[in-house]
């Protein structure tokens, strides 16, 4: 590793195999906890190019634990997280009225490193016991419309860093890891982004998939469609800018979408929307990121026919059906 870090520290890059045999190594626990570290914190003082990107997805992804599910036609949505804005769960919240509304979602997701509240976090304190036996996937997949993947469960490197991102408490590469390597491989990824530069770097990367991508980045920092400013959306197609108004919504203020300051408060929040306790402001932006998940899979009609698939689902109690029923 003191190879490595004196060869980054020279402004040098990694190639796409180097990156790729660091991360497997790393995952093995060949380097201490001040090498690992160091190693971390050059990607806070440069951001990643496509080619570590790339590199460090495929490792993870080749030492991800296998998952088998009935269908390949499901969803993820998920954000880097690293956005420092400390907002309600909006992607995992979207995620159980995507379900709600009938389209199946193999939710990835990761406790808060550098947030207070990760969407494990949400879960694990709603009740949700964590799981990678692919048959209880499946059987999730089925009662509930939705299954959720607990990152370190299945990927031997985000388990051997857990702690030391958590002490750093910072956004570190890993952020942008996690919406890349979720192992059931759905064919539809609405993925949030906390800036433009690294926007562009996920979109070469996912041009080359197969699968269906929709980048978003509200042009004020967040890692999702926020609806306190417009926002940039991101596909195979192009790229263009919504505003919250194009998206049916009026603009809301960045202090109506806050989180808790703990699991727990956050947890209570993440119900009650669910519960249609919810106030306007968090019943937009949840919908309107439902909404855009919805029109992407191209299965649902309009945008218009999204929005009112995406109300429905959570007025009518579907969603919070979906998310019940994950809990059994």
């Amino acid at each position: 590793m003191k190879e490595i870090l004196q060869y980054l520290f020279n402004h040098y890059t990694l190639s796409k195999s180097e990156a790729k045999a660091i991360m497997i190594e790393i995952a093995q626990n060949k380097f201490n906890t001040t090498e690992v570290t160091a190693f971390i914190s050059i990607f806070l003082m440069r951001n990643i190019t496509l080619n570590e990107l790339e590199g460090f997805r495929e490792a993870l992804l080749q030492m991800a634990v296998p998952v088998s599910l009935s269908t390949d036609n499901t969803m993820d949505i998920v954000g880097t997280g690293g956005d420092g804005k400390n907002t309600i769960n909006i992607s995992t919240l979207a995620s159980f009225v995507v379900a709600g509304a009938g389209q199946k979602v193999t939710k990835h997701g990761n406790y808060g490193a550098s947030a207070i509240t990760g969407s494990s976090n949400v879960m694990e304190e709603l009740g949700y016991r964590f799981k990678n036996n692919s048959d209880q996937l499946n059987e999730e997949l089925e009662r509930a419309n939705i299954c959720f993947l607990h990152a370190p469960y299945f990927h031997p490197a985000l388990q051997s860093v857990g702690a030391l991102r958590k002490a750093l408490g910072l956004r570190t590469f890993f952020n942008l890891l996690g919406p890349l390597v979720n192992p059931a491989k759905p064919r539809f990824s609405m993925i949030g982004v906390y800036n433009l530069e690294i926007a562009r770097i996920y979109q070469y990367l996912l041009q080359k998939d197969q699968r269906e991508f929709i980048l978003v980045h509200s042009l004020d920092g967040y890692d999702e469609i926020s609806l306190t400013h417009e926002t940039k959306i991101m596909t195979k197609k192009g790229e263009e800018i919504y505003s919250a108004e194009t998206l049916g919504f009026d603009v809301i203020s960045p202090e109506s979408i806050q989180s808790g300051n703990t699991a727990q408060e956050s947890a209570k929040i993440f119900r009650n929307i669910l519960e249609g306790k919810g106030t306007e402001q968090q019943n937009s932006v949840v919908l309107a990121n439902a909404s855009v998940a919805l029109y992407h899979t191209g299965q649902f009609g309009s945008y218009d026919d999204c929005l009112l698939s995406a109300q429905e689902s959570l007025h009518s109690g579907k969603a919070l059906k979906s998310l019940e029923l994950l809990l059994k």
